[in-house]
């Protein structure tokens, strides 16, 4: 499953593209791996001066494999620990992030953007955390970070009802730093990779750890994680993968 995350690193640049496009870019346990191993690695890399997260296709991603949860939630499966390294790898890094976002960004498609320190979406970018229409809670560290970006009311609105929020919201939130046409997104994105590689590195990094404390994040994704773990194998959850897999709507209602 390694071959659905492609690398490339390229004049500074290290690029990582979601590359299951016939599954939405659907984040499996091997992906969550291949992102944190590299990701990981970049601290230790010159040459990776920047990291540039993109999707392949008309979806930058629908998020963690349904299946997955589906599997956790019927005790037929222990869960991945590698979407913990990932969301982790996000909050420790010290290199620039740089994410291109086409169509729709679900679940941890959107909560990773937050941990991005430069977001350009196209115009057809649909943001949406729909973790407790899952039956489950937010994860990342969103559930500090989308407050803190957005204010109480929005955040709420995204954990509690799963909108999506169309591009030129995202960015009037701002949870964006440019909209641009899908056929520029690619350019746009790249570009702006390019020029931050071009910066001093030191005071980048610098900078960046001055904004950010990554173990607080650290220790705000271990209490989300607690509470994700408990509520995927509730009976709510269990109503909510159930639904989805027949397609139908979810009826919370008779679950006690």
């Amino acid at each position: 499953m390694t071959e659905h995350v492609r690398i490339e690193n390229n004049g500074g640049i290290l690029t990582l593209t979601l590359a299951r496009p016939d599954k939405k870019n659907a984040l499996t346990d091997a992906m969550y791996g291949k992102l944190a191993d590299t990701i990981e690695s970049a601290e230790f890399d010159p040459s990776a001066r920047v990291i540039l997260i993109r999707g392949e296709g008309d979806m930058f991603t629908a998020g963690n494999d349904v299946g997955e949860f589906a599997a956790v939630a019927a005790g037929k499966s222990e869960g991945s620990r590698n979407v913990i390294r990932f969301i982790q790898s996000l909050a420790r890094c010290t290199r620039p992030l740089v994410a291109a976002v086409q169509g729709r960004a679900v679940g941890v498609g959107t909560t990773m953007l937050l941990h991005c320190d430069l977001v350009v979406l196209a115009d057809n970018a649909q943001l949406s955390t729909p973790f407790v229409s899952l039956a489950l809670v937010p994860e990342a560290a969103s559930s500090l970070l989308m407050p803190a970006r957005i204010g109480h009311a929005r955040a709420y609105e995204m954990f509690a009802l799963g909108e999506a929020v169309p591009a030129q919201a995202a960015l009037q939130w701002g949870l964006a730093n440019r909209v641009v046409p899908l056929d520029k997104l690619d350019a746009e994105a790249l570009a702006l990779a390019q020029r931050l590689a071009r910066q001093p590195a030191g005071a980048l990094t610098a900078t960046k750890r001055l904004m950010r404390n990554g173990e607080v994040l650290v220790a705000q994704m271990q209490a989300e994680g607690e509470q994700f773990a408990q509520r995927l194998r509730t009976a709510e959850a269990r109503e909510a993968f159930t639904a989805f897999a027949e397609r139908r709507a979810p009826d919370f209602t008779k679950v006690a």
